[in-house]
């Protein structure tokens, strides 16, 4: 079933038209598929208590190995996932697709996954509990190779994008059952509770753990626990 959202969703943006501020648009899903189906495959059972739902793929993340918040090393060597990453349309000369090659750090990947393996060691104990995903699959950047988030483009092609995402969104809470869904971020949150009202889901937030949000800067994990903690999960700590 998740491949199967995942053509319908590739399909569905494909044919959008990003202009200024936009200069790239890539989209892991196409060049990085066989990482997602792998992930997909492996962790991607249903049913699953929480999803977990970041904004889109960072550069150095999802953008690189096509796993959400994929931190090179927790992908390879915890989650066990290796594949051939191919290359978008079009790159920004400052923003290459280098694959597991890539020597960048995802920093939000490696708070995430660093929080997932302090707590329940192994990738299949966590993802018995949690499935990752975002809710756009593409990583938008501007002519300076700055990143930029679905929620700063122009409404016209922003309502088209949105449009897509919530179906697929829908689609996978239909596939998982989850009990929960949590944005990561604010953002990320407002989306979900539009996407899914009436879908008789509980849909919560908990922070980003991205540098960009100060508060993750001094304990993300601590926070994440608080957060897991008001919907009846703690961390079993190995």
């Amino acid at each position: 079933m998740l491949a199967g959202i995942t053509d319908r969703l590739v399909s569905s943006i494909e044919g959008i038209a990003f202009g200024p501020p936009v200069a790239f648009a890539y989209n892991p899903l196409v060049y990085a598929r066989q990482s997602w189906d792998l992930y997909c495959a492996r962790f991607g059972l249903s049913p699953r208590k929480v999803l977990l739902v970041g904004l889109n793929p960072g550069p150095f993340g999802m953008a690189q190995v096509g796993v959400p918040f994929g931190e090179i090393s927790a992908v390879r060597d915890w989650m066990g996932i290796v594949a051939p990453v191919g290359r978008p349309r079009a790159e920004h000369p400052a923003r290459p697709i280098l694959g597991f090659q890539c020597t960048r750090s995802e920093v939000s990947g490696r708070r995430l996954w660093g929080w997932a393996m302090d707590g329940w060691t192994t990738a299949d104990r966590f993802f018995e509990t949690f499935f990752v995903t975002n809710y756009c699959p593409l990583v938008f950047m501007e002519s300076s190779g700055r990143n930029l988030t679905p929620d700063k483009l122009p409404s016209s092609v922003r309502n088209a994008l949105f449009s897509a995402c919530d179906i697929a969104i829908r689609d996978t809470v239909t596939h998982f059952k989850p009990e929960f869904v949590m944005g990561m971020g604010t953002v990320t949150a407002t989306r979900l509770r539009e996407a899914l009202d009436g879908f008789g889901v509980t849909v919560g937030q908990v922070p980003h753990p991205s540098p960009a949000n100060p508060a993750a800067n001094r304990g993300w994990g601590e926070l994440m626990d608080r957060s897991m903690a008001q919907i009846g999960i703690s961390r079993p700590r190995g």
